[in-house]
């Protein structure tokens, strides 16, 4: 059985409590969360999804949305849009060092967050006086975001023609270094391995764990082995194969790791 659950604009995953099991994928439903009411199709999780991550959090599920409830999401939408452009102006007005990212009012009007990125900490007092008394009688938010929310945010396709995984199953991000890369002997070229937000790939650490475990079964650089072709010295690991590179005499030969032959008892190795 699948749970009902929402997508926030941010990009997170709540689940609706409580449950209603009638409920459909993409349509469309109001509750509220601690920021106040709000309005998203729903999106089904698998119940082994729903229950193995018990941290995921909830929001509380109030009703169908109605004919005037869709109504007033549109109408939500393009205020959105004119305050986006607002501040916009605002922020070019007041010569800030931030780029807004996404502007988001909840369903009933009473919140405006204003999503923005910045290379450190913005002053932005006057910034946020000015808007108070341009959107009158609406609680104003400024977030500052990093440029892996951003992408988070606004979504988008990545390199292997899928919806990105932050903006539809990651829940948080791990730290991603130029090491996972290296394992998994790709290629260093920035370009290569990293993602719409300009980081390193979050997916270099899914399989992180599997090249793990085949470096370690693996003989190291430097160990003399005994392959078909006679013995030699590892010159090189290559894990997406399970293999080694090994220089054989004059040679250097691909040695799987199955072909990897026992060692000689040091009795035999002596008579040798």
């Amino acid at each position: 059985m699948s749970r009902a659950a929402i997508r926030l604009r941010t990009g997170e995953v709540r689940l609706l409590e409580p449950n209603d099991s009638g409920l459909k994928r993409h349509q469309l439903v109001i509750y509220e969360t601690e920021k106040g009411l709000d309005c998203s199709p729903i999106v089904l999780l698998p119940s082994a999804i729903a229950t193995g991550y018990r941290t995921i959090p909830t929001v509380r599920y109030l009703r169908s949305a109605t004919e005037a409830d869709i109504a007033q999401l549109s109408n939500k939408w393009q205020e959105e849009v004119k305050a986006h452009r607002a501040c916009g102006e605002k922020i070019a007005l007041h010569s800030l060092p931030m780029k807004l990212v996404e502007t988001v009012y909840t369903f009933d009007f009473a919140r405006l967050t204003f999503f923005y990125t910045a290379e450190g900490r913005v002053d932005f007092r006057t910034l946020l006086k000015d808007l108070t008394a341009t959107f009158r009688r609406t609680r104003i938010e400024l977030r500052q975001i990093g440029v892996r929310d951003e992408a988070k945010l606004l979504s988008g396709v990545g390199p292997c023609g899928r919806e990105l995984c932050c903006a539809t199953f990651l829940r948080e991000f791990v730290p991603i270094t130029i090491k996972l890369a290296k394992i998994q002997g790709l290629p260093l070229n920035p370009n290569k391995i990293s993602g719409l937000c300009g980081r390193l790939m979050c997916c270099l650490n899914y399989e992180h764990q599997t090249y793990q475990q085949i470096k370690a079964e693996l003989p190291s650089v430097g160990t003399r082995i005994r392959t078909p072709d006679g013995e030699g010295v590892v010159i090189e690991q290559i894990i997406s194969k399970e293999a080694v590179m090994v220089r054989v005499e004059s040679k250097a030969i691909l040695v799987k790791k199955d072909q990897i032959l026992p060692a000689l008892p040091a009795e035999e190795e002596k008579k040798v």
